[in-house]
């Protein structure tokens, strides 16, 4: 028999071989980016996202590198959205290890002219989906006896921003219910944590911010850059790996020195 070598502990670490990942939002952006390094890792895939085309693309390129994956369009604000997809995804695969939260939004407005139709999309995605699946999803996994559960919050968990008051008002929430739920859970075998992405270009944030806005946040990021997604996803994979076995309510940011820095 050959000998166990250091690459077989790690690789033991971090591996997610029989785990099942659903990743919301996993069908652009941050989220799949992380879905593509959960399959990567041996993990299962259930990809959901509000666009179609998108959906299929993201299990397109799953299949690619090998991985198993299924994909499910819907929109979480509507009622009983989420409930049916954690139901299809048990249906499917049999159980879920791994709830990874990336489903966002944001619209930039003066506080003091914010929409009200605004405020409650970005609220109803940001903050209520990532509840009600935290909770319906947590709760299989509280019958399971296991998992770990990775919300994505914001540096604007953090501080207040310019021009974006219901985007920062739902990643403060984000940490709250991060940390309540694993307060509440840690005993019971399911693990909560979340990364703070720094300034990343996606599809979210590069049509809206304005030229002097991402001069402005390259400039106070001391890395001197925009992040690359690809260096959120080993965080993405250590939270949920058995390596982070004893890690719950942490927040890893990423965020290239940003929060780190004075003037």
């Amino acid at each position: 028999m050959a000998e166990a070598t250091a690459t077989d502990g790690l690789n033991k670490r971090f591996s997610l071989a029989g785990k099942v990942a659903l990743v919301l939002g996993g069908s652009s952006g941050i989220g799949r980016q992380i879905a593509l390094g959960y399959g990567e890792c041996g993990a299962s895939l259930a990809i959901a996202g509000s666009t179609a085309a998108k959906v299929d693309d993201a299990v397109g390129a799953a299949a690619g590198i090998g991985a198993t994956a299924a994909g499910y369009t819907l929109d979480v604000r509507e009622a009983g959205a989420l409930e049916r997809l954690t139901a299809d995804v048990v249906a499917r695969f049999g159980r879920i290890d791994i709830l990874v939260n990336s489903q966002g939004i944001t619209r930039l407005h003066p506080a003091d002219a914010f929409p009200d139709d605004d405020y409650r999309d970005i609220i109803a995605i940001n903050q209520d989906s990532v509840f009600e699946a935290c909770l319906g999803v947590g709760r299989q996994m509280l019958g399971q006896g296991s998992g770990s559960i990775v919300n994505i919050a914001s540096l604007a968990s953090f501080r207040g921003m310019w021009l974006s008051l219901a985007y920062t008002m739902s990643k403060h929430a984000v940490l709250g219910l991060t940390r309540t739920l694993a307060a509440e859970w840690a005993d019971r075998g399911v693990r909560v944590n979340a990364i703070a992405p720094g300034f990343f270009m996606t599809p979210l944030n590069q049509a809206r911010m304005s030229d002097e806005r991402k001069a402005a946040a390259i400039a106070r990021t001391p890395a001197g850059r925009f992040g690359e997604l690809e260096e959120l996803v080993g965080a993405a994979i250590y939270l949920a790996s058995p390596a982070a076995g004893f890690v719950t309510g942490e927040t890893i940011t990423v965020d290239g020195g940003y929060l780190a820095s004075g003037i």
